[in-house]
């Protein structure tokens, strides 16, 4: 009979293969060139929130998530054919292209909401998400809790819309729970307050849009 939780274990198996290797930036950057297509050379993906910056996210976060895609654990039907192994590699290149990723400085010119309700987001962020998140959208490494700070608004209400309808179904039990009952004003104003978050100073970049050639909205 086959194994209802093959995925999910396979997944475990390469992630934790993955963080046990010792990680080569050069590596992670030749690997990337298959990434920076969508996401963009920086890392930032796209302000209109159709990809998510990935810049500077813990390595932990960034393993995961790929092995989850990678055992179809996560569906992510565009993502899949350019994370699977016959593409960029086994768990070495996970490894090595997550290191590279979280080195990547973040561009602060996040797509943003209309800035409306800005108050009842700051509320909600700090009543639901300050304890995995951090009271700067940090998140933590250790738990591979994603970095959420810097991220389009766009792409955080789909999430967040995904996690609460079970589209997104590598999400943590704990937060599906979390936001169980939120609203769509719920998650358009708490999308926008984090959208406004600035990481530290030293991973920020100096870099603009505009120096790409590109408008920020």
């Amino acid at each position: 009979m086959p194994n209802a939780n093959a995925g999910w274990d396979n997944a475990d198996l390469e992630r934790i293969e993955a963080m046990s290797l010792d990680p080569d930036h050069a590596r992670g950057r030749a690997v990337y060139e298959t990434c920076a297509v969508c996401h963009m050379p920086e890392g930032w993906g796209t302000p209109n929130g159709a990809y998510p910056q990935i810049a500077g996210q813990h390595r932990s976060v960034v393993i995961k998530q790929l092995a989850d895609i990678r055992a179809k654990n996560r569906d992510n039907p565009s993502m899949y054919p350019f994370a699977i192994p016959e593409e960029i590699g086994g768990a070495q290149a996970i490894a090595d292209v997550a290191h590279y990723i979280e080195s990547l400085k973040m561009t602060t010119a996040t797509g943003k909401g209309d800035g409306s309700d800005l108050e009842h987001g700051e509320k909600l962020y700090k009543q639901y998400c300050i304890e995995c998140h951090g009271d700067q959208g940090q998140g933590q490494f250790e738990k591979a809790y994603p970095a959420i700070h810097g991220q389009h608004y766009n792409y955080l209400l789909r999430q967040l819309i995904w996690i609460q309808n079970g589209k997104r179904r590598n999400s943590n039990k704990e937060m599906v729970k979390v936001i169980g009952t939120f609203d769509n004003r719920d998650f358009k104003a708490i999308s926008d307050y984090v959208s406004r978050m600035l990481p530290v100073a030293e991973r920020r970049s100096e870099r603009t849009w505009k120096d790409r050639g590109l408008q920020e909205r």
